[in-house]
This record gives structure tokens, C-alpha cells and sequence, in this order.
């Protein structure tokens, strides 16, 4: 089975992390059974939010009584004192347990620091003096956010999005987090889902030995995929690097990663699955996405008003409303027999 340290914090955990984000789609029971079949198969790291809906009760109810042998990150999107005492006690109370092993401000648009007039930092400092908290950390889906929480030596762990399609100022991110002794923890591993190749995933990540990916896991399933590279981790083959260079090539350009950070919508478009439709329909079971619930969810992108606010929010400063209008007519063209996948 193959280990991985947190930098700083001395986290020694199974290089599989469990990110808990999907599970608040799963009804209570199931998400229960899945959490604790990744325990039992070797998973120690779970990362969830104060904004993942229901995920951390469902982790507090799946690993009651066994917080020894787990590590919890969790997360604030707060961006003031009294918000951020609120998330953490109420994440405290949903995951049934009096510490948080990473807490992590969630995707701030500047990073904290003591005395810059927020009262944000002071916060993380006072709950680890309580002891509610054990390691300070940020997530983030901003370069220049990420370089400036690195440099300033405040945070033992960077939660930012990785994967074989990342940029080369992605990966030097990484490993200036490597010299800093800063843990990096991945997300998006999958790119949102269009990546399909777990194991050649998995296998890009193995060159990172500061690297710890937390695979985003609704389903048994998928569950199943990434415990079987517990005991049979995939290397990087020359087939891997094949299949990466052609994904790459295929994704080039502008393409939606699917954080959400754009929504809510104010007309209601799911727009971090409507903007990337295209690739969806190419890259995985176009059934699902041709069905009467996919056709209505795409026929929201004709009440877009062109407000903006998307595109203001997208981390990547993509052109959203142009690049829903894009997918969408190409959906249509598919739905209708012009184009096939």
C-alpha cells in the first residue's frame, strides 16, 4: 500500500483520499455503507465542507467512535469572524467530534494573514490554541491565491486542483509547495469527470510523492476502482502517457472544470454541467445526457439573460454565457442526428 506525508502537518495517510463532496447525493444509509467500506479497505482521509450539504453529518454518523483512526479536512467559505465560529462549531457538532485535523478557508479570494483587517487568520490561530483545529490550511482555485498562501508560510496544506491535463504552472505550484514543506492535496483529480481513466490517473499522481488526491466517490463502484490501486498501485506506462497526451489534445483550450464557484444561476442553469456538455457527450454514456431530464436541463440556457455574473465568478475567467450557448447548440445538433458521438 503506498503512503504519503502532508508536508508539515506529519499526516501519514494512504495516497487515496476520499473527497465527500459527491456523497451528499447519496441517501443516508448507502453513503454510510460506502464510507465505511473505505475504511475498511485501507482509506484514512476524508475531505469535506461546511458547504457540501450533508456530507459531514454523514461522515460524523459513518465514523462515530473511530476518530482516532481518521483524518478530517474540513472547510469554511466564511469570510467573517463570527460566520467563521459558526461553520466550525456546527461542523464540529455534525462530525460528531471536538477536533478538525486540517480546516480550510474555502476558495477566499485573497489570502489571510494576521493584521491585514479581516480577523480571518486570528480566528484559525485561536480554534487550534482551543484545540478544535489541528493544521491551518486554504484551498483554492486561483494561481496568484495559491502562490501568495504558499510564500507567506501560513498554511500547512494547499488544497488546489491537479490532474494529467494540469499546466505546467500547475505542476511548478506543486512542487514549490514540495520545497516550502507545504502539503498539496488534489482536487479534481478526474478533472470534473472528464477524465475516464481512473488508473492512469491514479498512475500521474504516483509522480508526486507530496501529493495526496482525494477521489470525489458517490458511488460503490467508483469506490471499488480506487481501492483495488491500494494493493495494485498503477506506474505511469507508455501507454498512460499516450492516453494523457490524446486527452490533452482533445481538452485543449477553454473548457468548463466544473467547480460551480458560478452558481447559483439566477435563471437556474446547472451551469457547471450545461458548459461542458460537449465534452460530457463525447466523454462518457451520452444516454444519461440525452434524456428527458438532460434535454430540460439544457433548454434552461435559453432563459440566460447574459448577465455576467457567471462569468465573473469563473475562477478560469472563462466566457461562460458564450460557452453555454456553444454547447448548447452543439447538444442540439446531437439530439437531433446532426452530429454524432
Amino acid at each position: 500500500m503506498s503512503y504519503i506525508v502532508l508536508g508539515s502537518t506529519g499526516i501519514k495517510t494512504n495516497r487515496n483520499g476520499f473527497g465527500a463532496l459527491p456523497i451528499q447525493r447519496t441517501e443516508m444509509e448507502t453513503a454510510i455503507k460506502i464510507l465505511r467500506k473505505a475504511f475498511d479497505g485501507g482509506i484514512t482521509f476524508y475531505d469535506t465542507a461546511r458547504a457540501y450539504s450533508d456530507s459531514e453529518e454523514k461522515l460524523g454518523k459513518a465514523f462515530e467512535g473511530m476518530r482516532d483512526e481518521i483524518f478530517i479536512a474540513s472547510k469554511t467559505m466564511a469570510d467573517t469572524p463570527e460566520g467563521f465560529w459558526n461553520d466550525l462549531h456546527t461542523s464540529l457538532s455534525l462530525l460528531k467530534t471536538d477536533y478538525i485535523d486540517i480546516y480550510q478557508f474555502h476558495n477566499p479570494s485573497v489570502c489571510y494573514k494576521p493584521d491585514d483587517g479581516t480577523g480571518m487568520y486570528e480566528c484559525m490561530l485561536e480554534a487550534k490554541k482551543q484545540g478544535k483545529i489541528r493544521h491551518i490550511a486554504v484551498t483554492n482555485h486561483l494561481l496568484s491565491v495559491a502562490h501568495e498562501c504558499v510564500d507567506s508560510g501560513l498554511y500547512e496544506t494547499l488544497q488546489f486542483p491537479f490532474s494529467y491535463l494540469s499546466s505546467d504552472k500547475d505542476i511548478e505550484l506543486v512542487e514549490k509547495c514540495k520545497k516550502a514543506n507545504m502539503g498539496f492535496i488534489a482536487m479534481k483529480a478526474l478533472s470534473g469527470g472528464l477524465i475516464t481513466r481512473s488508473d492512469t490517473a491514479y498512475a500521474f499522481m504516483s509522480q508526486y510523492d507530496n501529493v495526496l488526491p482525494i477521489w470525489g466517490i458517490q458511488h460503490e463502484h467508483e469506490l471499488d476502482e480506487f481501492l483495488s490501486y491500494c494493493d495494485n498501485p498503477p506506474s505511469l506506462s507508455d501507454k498512460d502517457r499516450q492516453i494523457i497526451e490524446s486527452d490533452k489534445q482533445e481538452l485543449a483550450g477553454e473548457f468548463c472544470r466544473g467547480c460551480g464557484y458560478c452558481m447559483p444561476c439566477p435563471v437556474d442553469i446547472q451551469i457547471n454541467q450545461c458548459a461542458r456538455m460537449s465534452l460530457l457527450l463525447r466523454r462518457s454514456p451520452s444516454a444519461r445526457w440525452l434524456s428527458p431530464i438532460g434535454q430540460e436541463m439544457m433548454k434552461k440556457i435559453e432563459d440566460c439573460t447574459e448577465c455576467g455574473q457567471c462569468a465573473s465568478l469563473c475562477p478560469y475567467e472563462l466566457d461562460t454565457p458564450n460557452l453555454l450557448k456553444r454547447n448548447y447548440e452543439d447538444y442540439v445538433n446531437v439530439l437531433e442526428g446532426r452530429v454524432t458521438v
